[in-house]
């Protein structure tokens, strides 16, 4: 593994982590409800386009290299399975059980259900 590709993996990274942000916020601004739905949408978007590309990736039609730095960097960086299972126990503490098992549930069925689209769409768009 290159330098350069490791220094690609956290520059995209750090750009996820930052499109993250924003996206958080722009959607906390719109919704405040006990259900963090910003980390919910951001994680089942991430979801998706990491299926997307691993479903693009077995045509073999996605080079390592964009793997690595599109899945491992940026994905790696918007996507933040810890900040929701965080959220899902602060529901928990406070007594809002109904929010925290739709949270993390709901969560972990819609991103897996995100996942499996993506795989399925991009396994399609290469011909499998």
């Amino acid at each position: 593994m290159s330098v350069l590709l490791i220094l690609l993996v956290g520059v995209a990274g750090g750009t996820g982590a930052v499109a993250r942000f924003m996206l958080d916020g722009a959607i906390r601004a719109r919704f405040a409800t006990a259900i963090p739905w910003s980390t919910v949408a951001i994680n089942i978007l991430g979801s998706g386009l990491l299926g997307l590309l691993g479903g693009l990736a077995l045509g073999e039609q996605v080079p390592l290299a964009a793997k690595l730095i599109v899945g491992v960097g940026f994905l790696g960086g918007f996507t933040t399975f810890s900040t929701a299972s965080v959220e899902t126990a602060r529901l928990i503490q406070s007594g809002q059980l109904r929010s925290a098992v739709v949270n993390g549930l709901g969560t972990a069925t819609l991103a897996l259900l995100a996942a499996a689209a993506g795989v399925a769409i991009g396994a399609l768009l290469v011909g499998g």
